[in-house]
């Protein structure tokens, strides 16, 4: 099943989200210098990655010492379900290594935004220091709102879509701007399509599996889609891409890549649309990238 968005926002919380993040680039003297200098970002932030991470199970108890019970026992909750924890008390992050650098890039940006967003740094303060907790909604708002700074520093604005637009439309492209901006592909291709001024959608699926009965199929993750996508054709609702799907001849069994294959898409007005349909496998997730052919003579 797809998970829910993690990244929307009204158009003010929006706008005061990308007020901090555009203040931490300034501060930093981060924008058009790549890949984007994440630990400049933290430092002109005067926050710090913890050496020794409290994802460490030999040397939580160490960090542990001091602290208050009850904040003690809320950081072990956390620890089973989140990459990344802020520490508001000690203007400290600490992230999990043992994932990959480009997917650390963003946990330590995504951080840094509960650290410049005001609201959330008084009330994780205030929350770490006694036995209180955030209720779910304000904390999924939170999430969303640290995601979104994160975002917008890792890509420095509309920078990312600005060097998008030059590039062909290709599952390359996301692919090779990943590196450029030292972001993880699946984050890369999530921002290429949502920042795109071409039609595109990507699906972002897990791992292919294989069951007796459908052959290879993939559960749906996520899917984005650009503003000229989702105004054409609306945004695509499959929960699970199987070889029978339009878009199974396009999985990548048993290779990396898939070349573009002609698929046909229907629109809103139940008018049927050739497009192109691409994959890469990054052993975390299958991306495809699908768009209509006519917009490649535009």
């Amino acid at each position: 099943m797809a998970k829910a968005d993690d990244s929307s926002l009204d158009p003010e919380g929006l706008r005061a989200v990308q007020l901090a993040a555009r203040r931490a680039l300034d501060r930093a003297s981060a924008w058009g210098v790549h890949p984007t200098p994440t630990a400049a970002i933290l430092e002109a932030a005067n926050l710090k990655v913890a050496p020794a991470s409290a994802f460490d199970p030999l040397r939580l108890m160490e960090y542990l010492i001091g602290k208050a019970e009850q904040a003690a026992s809320a950081l072990k909750s956390a620890i089973s379900k989140v990459f990344g924890i802020y520490d508001a008390g000690e203007q400290l992050i600490h992230i999990d290594d043992t994932v990959r650098p480009s997917k650390q890039n963003f946990l330590k940006l995504h951080e840094a935004g509960h650290h410049e967003l005001p609201t959330h740094r008084k009330l994780f303060r205030l929350f770490q220091d006694c036995e209180k907790t955030l209720d779910p909604e304000t904390a999924d708002l939170f999430e969303r709102e640290a995601n979104n700074f994160a975002r917008f520093v890792l890509f420095q604005g509309d920078g990312y879509a600005s060097m998008a637009a030059d590039y062909k439309l290709e599952i390359k492209t996301p692919v090779k701007l990943a590196g450029k901006f030292g972001a993880s592909i699946y984050a890369s291709c999530r921002e290429y399509a949502r920042t795109h001024h071409r039609a595109c959608v990507v699906y972002i699926l897990e791992p292919i599996t294989f069951c007796e009965k459908s052959g290879a199929q993939a559960q749906v993750r996520r899917i984005k889609v650009s503003p000229a996508f989702l105004q054409q054709f609306g945004r695509p609702s499959e929960q699970v891409i199987s070889l029978d799907h339009s878009l199974g001849r396009v999985l990548p069994i048993g290779r990396k890549m898939t070349r573009p294959t002609t698929v046909s898409v229907t629109d809103r007005n139940g008018q049927a649309h050739e497009c192109l349909a691409e994959a890469f496998d990054t052993t975390f997730n299958v991306l495809i990238l699908v768009y209509p052919i006519r917009v490649l003579s535009r």
